[in-house]
């Protein structure tokens, strides 16, 4: 069960304290792009995504947008806010987070996945060993794969709730 446990949980991306994730010695920062980032229905990024990531380049973090979705949906994404990106990325299975990481010069210690699903981020980065980040989705809407998967994330945090290993509100650093 462990392996859907996020070592951290937050509201959305602005409630995330990045000078906590610098000094525990993060600098690449890999985020989920739909009901993360932006709703589905949202084909460019906020004003205040663009100055939040600015903010966090010039802090020194490496950003990228590693999404299930097509090319076509996160390469507006990717030249709006200047961040590499990988689409189709098939999470929870690892094989093209581990290709950015080998080809990367950051250590697995360094690097931070944040998204919004148990069952596709947090349990990507926990198989692959980064540091992991929870974030209540944004949107309502979903796509029809991950409607089916919010069912069974339900089940699973009922589960970690009653273990008192995880609990939908209750944010935590």
């Amino acid at each position: 069960m462990e392996i859907y446990v996020p070592d951290i949980y937050q509201q959305d991306i602005y409630q995330i304290n990045y000078d906590v994730l610098l000094s525990r010695g993060i600098k690449c920062l890999i985020f989920d792009l739909d009901n993360t980032l932006v709703t589905i229905k949202e084909m460019y990024p906020k004003e205040e995504t663009k100055n939040l990531f600015n903010e966090l380049k010039e802090k020194g973090f490496k950003i990228i947008i590693a999404s299930n979705s097509i090319k076509a949906r996160v390469k507006p994404f990717h030249e709006e806010l200047k961040v590499d990106y990988i689409y189709s990325a098939k999470k929870p299975h690892i094989d093209k987070i581990n290709e950015f990481i080998t080809s990367s010069k950051f250590g697995l210690d360094e690097i931070a996945m944040i998204g919004d699903s148990m069952m596709d981020d947090v349990v990507c980065g926990n198989t692959i060993g980064i540091t992991t980040i929870l974030l209540d989705q944004i949107g309502k809407a979903e796509f029809p794969i991950a409607r089916i998967k919010r069912i069974k994330e339900k089940r699973i945090q009922k589960k970690l709730r009653d273990k008192d290993l995880f609990t939908k509100g209750r944010y935590y650093v």
